[in-house]
């Protein structure tokens, strides 16, 4: 349920409104209900402005107004700073006025409790009702630099002379885009617009960010993020962003985990809800940094990197440096971020003798104090940033960058555009030094910490996932878990191969088997998910008298571990002798959809959380790319002479699983092969155990 206004007429209401009203403006400087007057006034706003003041007919010597209905036009934007109370009831006057647009500052809604949660329901029904769109509650505002427009009360916008640039930042939090521009002010980093969505009732960061894609003035986009709620709106923003080439960086919070036990499957344990909200970033394109400070940093390199895309190899860095122990530490931060820094072929050392730029024979490129004269550093730059054997080229500066700011970072500013991707850490502290990178657009770094975060952020970002649906709606349902024979089935239709089985009835005579033995006897049920847990699976049986044996087995531990469950069948399937083994797995989340994983199999799933995800459904190539990111499988690539595995095949029945993923006609809640074993190279894979939940009609 949302209002209709969209697109271009939604971003001039919001950060181009010919006129403003500001309702509940206080005469008390003091009160945060006063500064969004003030820093209108003090930034020199063109358009007109109206204060609503019910108690007072001036505020801060400016007319005010007793309601919003007595105003003499119809505002393009309300800023509301009243009570959360009053703040209901005024969004209701700005709709019955016609007012597009209304930024709620209070709080005091869903985040409160039950009665917050009832007062939202009611804001969200009178903005409907009115043809009002909301931004907030909890909004603490918006900025526009490039129009002064400050209708904000975020304090860090009392002070002046903010940099003008092309990043437009949204956040969930008010107070982090105040955080962000004035870091940014001491790097020289500009932005266009800033705006906090706070709990996002009616309007969202994606659909914000999608009604501004369109301004040329804007280059890219910084999210901070709380949560990935309003999904959909998310995705078809950064889907269009990508397009546009337009790139996205975010910082999300909630790194660490969440608890999984009530999770059925393995995978819901396993993909967790932070896991799950990284691997939707990644298949919109939005490359997620794990630093506040690489958050501001990371677009520059976005930019200059906004068609590279590494495939199958770790991504490559050359490293040039004026200081050995700075560039170590840069070294090392890249290293444990699954960067390679790679030292010069033979050949790029050969054209740097050549040059008379000599630098040791390490890893690093360590000009030493030779470097910081300029005819070296550029020389040697010249040659790296064209040798093949490089993705990008980082030039660490020492203590020069401080002392001498122009002469240290002149080259680095020089070499720009010769050929590969050019970075820069600056290792002390050197304000100026970085400023002046940041005006010539060189990406740059102020710790090792945010240069490697970002730099291995950039060269890991995936190609968008064109093909993601969005999240598919299944209204009412309950949860239906199928038993292993009718998950097969299941399965089955996607072409995803099984070993073969029967399924007896206990109470009946033991029929001969359509196979040889040796087989295993697993529990047939609909309401047991991890059989072995409960003694339901006996391996290994050689003959009819081992098998009978295992039945009345299998039908003691299961009736004696789960009151009220009596073993009617038991599934018996033939033994197959793999050379590894592996999980696929999907689960639906409820923001984001349907997401695939691929762990490797077995009972060390849980222990060693080796898996790879990606958002449902995927290509062969995204599988592959999958297979090749789990540790556990490079032993079946033939290490050290051992067998390989048809790593292949496991790469075409992840793609078909992922198909299931987004069936409509079989909506699928969790469902997980574990294991699928991986047979000699050639042979295939086949699913020896299955477990599939899906939704059905309530």
């Amino acid at each position: 349920m949302t209002n209709a206004m969209k697109g271009a007429e939604l971003a001039r209401v919001l950060f181009s409104p010919e006129s403003i009203v500001l309702v509940g403006t206080s005469n008390d400087l003091m009160k945060t209900a006063a500064r969004p007057l003030q820093f209108i006034r003090r930034a020199g706003f063109a358009g007109r402005v109206f204060n609503v003041n019910p108690s007072r007919s001036e505020v801060q010597g400016e007319k005010s107004y007793s309601s919003i209905s007595e105003l003499p036009i119809v505002p393009d934007h309300a800023f509301i700073l009243t009570s959360t109370e009053h703040a209901i009831e005024a969004v209701r006057e700005c709709g019955k006025l016609g007012i597009p647009v209304a930024t709620i500052l209070a709080s005091g809604f869903s985040e409160s409790g039950e009665a917050g949660k009832a007062r939202e329901e009611l804001l969200r029904e009178i903005a409907y009702a009115n043809h009002i769109r909301l931004l907030g509650p909890s909004s603490i505002g918006l900025v526009n630099l490039w129009n002064n427009l400050t209708l904000t009360a975020n304090a860090a916008f009392g002070e002046a002379g903010l940099p003008r640039g092309g990043i437009f930042c949204a956040s969930h939090s008010g107070s982090l885009i105040g955080a962000l521009t004035s870091r940014g002010r001491a790097r020289g980093i500009g932005f266009h617009s800033l705006v906090s969505v706070g709990s996002e009732t009616d309007l969202s960061i994606g659909e914000i960010c999608e009604a501004t894609l369109d301004d040329p003035t804007i280059d890219g986009y910084m999210l901070f993020l709380e949560t990935t709620r309003n999904a959909d709106s998310l995705r078809r923003f950064a889907l269009a962003a990508a397009e546009r080439g337009k790139p996205v960086v975010a910082y999300k919070l909630g790194r660490s985990e969440a608890a999984a036990e009530l999770a059925v499957s393995h995978t819901g344990a396993l993909a967790g809800e932070d896991d799950v909200a990284d691997a939707f970033l990644r298949g919109c394109g939005i490359v997620r940094v794990d630093t506040f400070e690489g958050l501001l940093e990371a677009l520059p390199l976005l930019k200059l990197m906004s068609t590279t895309v590494i495939q199958h190899r770790k991504p490559r860095v050359g490293v040039v440096t004026t200081t050995g122990g700075g560039a170590a530490m840069a070294v090392d931060q890249l290293g444990i971020r699954g960067v390679d820094v790679a030292p010069p072929s033979e050949e790029t050392r050969r054209l740097l003798a050549h040059a008379g730029v000599e630098g040791g024979h390490g890893r690093i490129l360590d000009l030493t104090l030779a470097g910081t004269r300029y005819e070296v550093m550029k020389g040697a730059l010249d040659i790296l940033l064209k040798a093949p054997e490089f993705d990008l080229i980082l030039a660490v500066v020492g203590s020069s960058a401080r002392n001498q700011p122009q002469l240290a970072v002149k080259p680095v500013i020089a070499s720009m555009g010769v050929g590969q991707p050019l970075a820069c850490f600056i290792v002390p502290d050197a304000p100026e030094a970085l400023a002046l990178l940041s005006e010539a657009g060189v990406p740059c770094f102020r710790t090792p910490e945010s240069c490697g975060d970002v730099i291995a952020a950039a060269m890991k970002k995936q190609t968008p996932n064109w093909a993601m649906p969005g999240n598919i709606s299944v209204g009412d349902s309950e949860q239906v878990m199928l038993n292993e024979a009718a998950a097969y089935g299941l399965f089955a239709r996607y072409g995803i191969p099984h070993a073969d089985f029967v399924v007896i009835d206990v109470s009946s005579p033991l029929p001969a088997l359509p196979f040889a033995y040796p087989v295993v006897a697993k529990v047939l049920s609909t309401s047991i998910s991890h059989k072995s847990d409960v003694g339901g699976v006996i391996l290994d049986l050689k003959n009819n008298e081992e098998l009978r044996s295992a039945i009345a087995a299998i039908r003691r531990n299961v009736e004696s571990k789960v009151p009220g469950v009596e073993v009617g069948h038991v599934l018996v399937q033939r033994m197959e002798n793999p050379v590894g083994e592996a999980l696929i797995g999907i689960k639906r989340d409820n923001e984001i959809g349907p997401v695939i994983m691929v762990a490797a199999g077995g009972i060390y799933t849980e222990i060693y959380k080796d898996r790879s995800l990606r958002i449902a459904p995927v290509s062969l190539e995204v599988a592959r790319e999958m297979i090749d990111e789990i540790r556990g499988f490079q032993t079946l690539k033939g290490y050290r002479n051992q067998p390989k595995g048809d790593l292949e095949a496991l790469a075409q029945a992840v793609v078909a699983v992922s198909q299931l993923a987004i069936s409509k006609d079989n909506p699928v809640l969790e469902a997980e092969i574990n294991p699928m074993l991986v047979l000699t190279d050639g042979r295939g894979v086949i699913a020896v155990d299955a477990l599939v939940t899906i939704l059905g009609s309530s």
